[in-house]
């Protein structure tokens, strides 16, 4: 190996090397373990070539060795061209064999990504929402991207660097001291020299790389957040340009000037390396030609020498610079399984039920229910605090109970952050309540599958979320193996097969992050469409209509009309008017139930129903005797 090569690889080694001194356990290393088993083969059969590998490097010096004393000793042309010919066999069996090794290696870390990466993403997505309302996105992500990909390379990279460099450097030094201690030991006086620096320059490159990353990151979340549509609407409306332009700048500047200092680190590390090389092959070169001039070493062997000292200071380095990498693949390991403990807090049972056949009721028996506290649901590191909050459970439902029968609607009404939205979430188990029970068709649905709850109850939430996919992508969610005549009705129904239609690409067309190359009436009634594509026996609208216009909410509404027909409904409605044809409204006030009957009924009342009607309705304090006529 050429000395410029072993300098830029240890240099490598060391730089990549997070010197993390935590403690593992044993637990630890054990479910390492689990997730190599299946790979067991594959790393059997890449250790053992690796070794084999080290074996062959090893031997090519000492036959060019053999080969200088031949031609010294003017020996015939046919043991020269032998032991030519064998290294050339040699040569082609490192190339294949490092070609197999590496398509091993290939095969055993990207199959640990594989699984590491598809264990978390399914159990990221079993967590409750409270996870998600606190987690950084970000920070997520790169638990299944830099931690991963971290944890790989203790089996495709540490691993077999271990073995490898640990068998080379032990025939190299046999070789070596076999063939001339006198000139090894000397060799190895310099060996601190190349190692030292390697550890000490690594560590500055690692840190300025960390800082780099640092700023890097923090551009790119900046680009993130003000490239989206709503960011680069507030920064447009704020007439902020101009700061957020110098904020980059000033972080840009910072990522130009480490990387100039990280590239003259790098090459005044790389040259002092290869100016020690160069001396240590001077000494081995001068030494051994002294020794070979006074008959006391073969001149092959002064050749043979200096090409296994190419082969050693490598995996010394490295070997050096082991434990740190190991460690390294260890914490990354650590911060995977510090994701995969967290527990979910909804699980199916294992005599988990269905869903009963035909129309679906639902039911509130006496709930009550309190968010969960961060340290139940999250992570420290992946919200980027210090400590967790350990606030909550709060009860926020007091003793919630009602009942809907299949085909009626009940309508939740109320002040913002009464509860409402809670009660939704509650009603479709997205959390499980404290006490009391909600129940489909007389079944408490904690005794239910999560999938067979999810084919029964359709909910459509007040955001209208869309994915950055197709508009055909985002309506098949709802039902893969919808045709396309089927795609076609449920946008007529939801008054968008005109608007859809006449898009560039029809179905095809992608509709943008949160779809918002749509407006919010139009992304709001594709959701709709979505939740008719389903054709759930139970249906949940939160504020479903609240970003239409009076026009699109009452085409919306005789869809939905179409759609909720014979089924169980709970709606949730900021506009009155909206629910004046319920079988049952509740007013909910502090997560209570404190009214409840028909729309006449409560406004006969006179309380707080009746309040909130007059208070959207009345134009006029001459108005207020009368009842006001709602406004569509």
């Amino acid at each position: 190996m050429d000395m410029e090569v072993t300098a830029w690889m240890s240099m490598y080694h060391a730089m990549n090397a997070q010197d993390d001194r935590r403690p593992f356990s044993r637990a630890t290393l054990r479910r390492i373990a689990g997730f190599a088993r299946p790979h067991r083969r594959l790393l059997v059969w890449f250790l053992l070539l690796s070794v084999a590998t080290a074996v062959l490097a090893v031997a090519t010096p000492v036959l060019a060795g053999r080969i200088v004393n031949a031609i010294v000793e003017g020996s015939e042309t046919g043991p020269v061209i032998g032991l030519a010919a064998l290294i050339a066999v040699i040569a082609v069996a490192e190339a294949v064999l490092g070609l197999v090794t590496r398509w091993l290696s290939a095969s055993v870390g990207e199959g640990l990504i594989l699984d590491l990466r598809t264990t978390v993403f399914d159990h990221v997505q079993r967590m409750p929402i409270a996870f998600f309302t606190r987690t950084r996105t970000g920070a997520l992500v790169s638990r299944l991207n830099n931690d991963v990909i971290g944890a790989q390379r203790a089996f495709s990279d540490t691993l077999s660097g271990v073995a490898g460099n640990l068998v080379t450097l032990v025939l190299t030094l046999v070789v070596m001291m076999g063939t001339s201690w006198q000139i090894t030991l000397l060799a190895l006086v310099l060996l601190p020299v190349f190692v030292l620096p390697a550890r000490r320059m690594g560590t500055r490159l690692a840190r300025l790389e960390r800082e780099s990353a640092t700023h890097n990151s923090a551009m790119t979340t900046q680009m993130t957040e003000r490239f989206s549509a709503p960011g680069a609407t507030l920064v447009k409306l704020f007439s902020r340009p101009a700061e957020e332009s110098a904020e980059f700048a000033a972080r840009a500047r910072r990522v130009r000037d480490i990387g100039v200092r990280t590239a003259m680190s790098q090459s005044v590390f790389v040259t002092a390396l290869v100016l020690v090389s160069a001396l240590a092959l001077a000494l081995v070169y001068g030494l051994g030609g002294f020794y070979a001039l006074r008959g006391q070493l073969e001149p092959g062997a002064v050749v043979a020498l200096a090409l296994l000292l190419t082969r050693l200071y490598a995996p010394l380095t490295a070997l050096a610079s082991a434990r740190v990498e190991v460690m390294s693949a260890l914490v990354s390991f650590e911060r995977v399984f510090e994701v995969l403990d967290l527990k979910p807090l909804i699980t199916d049972k294992p005599d988990a039920r269905l869903v009963p056949e035909g129309p679906v009721s639902v039911e509130f028996d006496r709930v009550r229910f309190g968010y969960p506290s961060a340290d139940k649901v999250s992570l420290a590191s992946l919200e980027e605090v210090a400590t967790l909050d350990t606030r909550g459970g709060v009860e926020v439902l007091h003793e919630v109970s009602f009942r809907a029968e299949p085909g009626q609607m009940v309508a939740l009404v109320g002040s913002s952050g009464a509860g409402k939205s809670t009660i939704a979430q509650v009603a479709a188990r997205l959390y499980d309540v404290d006490s009391g029970a909600v129940r489909l068709s007389g079944l408490d649905v904690r005794d239910l599958s999560a999938a067979s709850i999810r084919q029964t109850l359709g909910m459509v939430t007040q955001d209208g979320h869309l994915f950055h996919e197709s508009v055909r992508a985002n309506l098949l969610l709802a039902r893969p193996e919808a045709s396309e005549d089927e795609l076609w009705e449920v946008l007529r129904r939801a008054r968008l097969a005109e608007l859809v239609a006449g898009l560039p690409d029809g179905l095809d067309t992608v509709v943008g992050e949160r779809g918002y190359r749509l407006s919010g009436g139009e992304r709001q009634r594709l959701t709709i469409a979505r939740i008719l594509l389903a054709r759930p026996r139970v249906v949940i609208l939160d504020e479903a209509t609240a970003h239409l216009d009076s026009t699109s909410e009452a085409a919306v509404q005789e869809a939905l009309g179409e759609a909720l027909a014979g089924r169980t409904s709970v709606v949730i409605a900021h506009r009155l008017s909206t629910v004046r044809a319920a079988d049952l409204i509740l007013v909910i006030e502090d997560g209570r139930v404190v009214e409840r009957g028909t729309h006449t009924d409560l406004l006969a009342a006179g309380g707080r129903y009746e309040e909130l009607y007059r208070t959207q309705f009345d134009q006029s304090p001459a108005n207020s005797d009368s009842e006001p006529e709602p406004v569509h």
